[in-house]
């Protein structure tokens, strides 16, 4: 498989549009990388830049060590699926599995072994001779996928590819892309708006917003270390809390609504923090960092607050509790428990080592 490299590209339309600025990455040979962001973020636009569909206004793009700025998407050896499928209604699986064989030119024998192969791996054996039409959604996918592994491309491009299913079906289909990513050992990349597709699929990760890339890491590393504001409050289900005042001497964040916060000594544990005292800092806090007390685990760094219990959201295995604090909105993720009523106050307890630190005016990440 191969890998493919940008450096510094950009997209901009004649109306003066950037789409995408100065994107540089690498996605490594064998590598499934997912590209996520909210819509209209540009990671479609730079999807479809690698595969051809777009140009790129300034930059150089990399595919197999071959520049291919210039190079017409069907002699760049991709292969891409795309959100709607785009079968032929009129075709059989085995036709569409075939069709991009047969254009090819590849001898009959060679495609017959192919839409074996792969209706062997994605499970469309017994369906060869249907029709899409016939097929659920999933089938359908997997069809769409199939299409694309019969080439034997350098890189597989998906472009928001579960997007049409229902929950389950986007459950399962996942777990099939996971696994034939590994058995065919794919160059893939992975365009999502969705944080559990990219975080359950990407071996990496790119966060892109307005067009610019926030963050390239692992999947945990972005969950436990966000670079910046944007990247901390879109990963994590429910999102990060957030706080924002003036961090005093006495280890408080003094509120907008008057109400002052005990954090503790933020300088202790990340020195970087003392930079930020009487000045506006912006602390974030974890739904599953915030418990209601009595907890057994008391220790020099554990906080307590009181907020009002607004409602509780039974999920199962866990409850998440909406709390007011003063003018915002909290959440707190915890095992199931037993709650006084909604309206009561609820003692609260984080621990000063799980806060998240940001600049408010700039968004980065404090720490150093």
């Amino acid at each position: 498989m191969a890998e493919v490299r940008l450096e510094s590209v950009s997209k901009i339309y004649d109306n003066g549009h950037v789409a995408v600025r100065d994107a540089t990455f690498d996605v490594r040979s064998s590598e499934l990388l997912a590209l996520v962001g909210p819509s209209g973020c540009g990671k479609s636009t730079l999807l479809r830049m690698i595969a051809g569909l777009e140009s790129i206004s300034r930059g150089t793009l990399t595919i197999d060590g071959r520049v291919v700025n210039e190079v017409p998407p069907k002699n760049r050896d991709i292969a891409m699926v795309f959100q709607n499928y785009a079968l032929y209604p009129h075709m059989s699986v085995a036709e569409n599995l075939a069709f991009g064989l047969k254009l090819r030119k590849l001898p009959r024998a060679d495609i017959e072994q192919r839409v074996k192969a792969a209706a062997a791996k994605l499970d469309l054996a017994a369906v060869l001779d249907h029709r899409p039409g016939t097929l659920s959604g999933g089938q359908r996918q997997r069809v769409a996928l199939g299409r694309a592994i019969v080439r034997d491309p350098k890189v597989f491009l998906l472009d928001e590819p579960l997007s049409n299913l229902d929950a389950k079906l986007r459950l399962t289909t996942r777990m099939e892309i996971a696994r034939l990513q590994r058995s065919l050992g794919a160059t893939m990349i992975y365009v999502t708006h969705d944080q559990i597709e990219a975080m359950t699929l990407g071996q990496r990760i790119v966060v892109l917003n307005g067009g610019v890339i926030q963050q390239i890491d692992t999947p945990m590393r972005l969950y436990e270390r966000p670079a910046n504001l944007f990247v901390a409050g879109f990963f994590g289900s429910p999102a990060m809390n957030f706080f924002q005042g003036t961090l005093t001497r006495d280890g408080m964040l003094q509120l907008d609504d008057g109400i002052r916060l005990r954090i503790g000594d933020l300088s202790r544990l990340n020195p970087a923090t003392s930079r930020y005292i009487d000045r506006e800092i912006a602390i974030g806090l974890r739904p599953e960092d915030l418990a209601p007390l009595p907890n057994d685990s008391e220790d020099e760094h554990t906080i307590t607050l009181a907020a009002r219990l607004e409602y509780v959201e039974p999920v199962g295995n866990e409850i998440f509790l909406n709390l007011r604090l003063g003018a915002r909105d909290l959440v707190a993720r915890t095992p199931p428990l037993s709650l006084p009523e909604p309206g009561s106050t609820l003692t609260m307890r984080f621990r000063a080592d799980k806060l998240h630190c940001f600049d408010p005016a700039s968004g980065a990440r404090i720490e150093g």
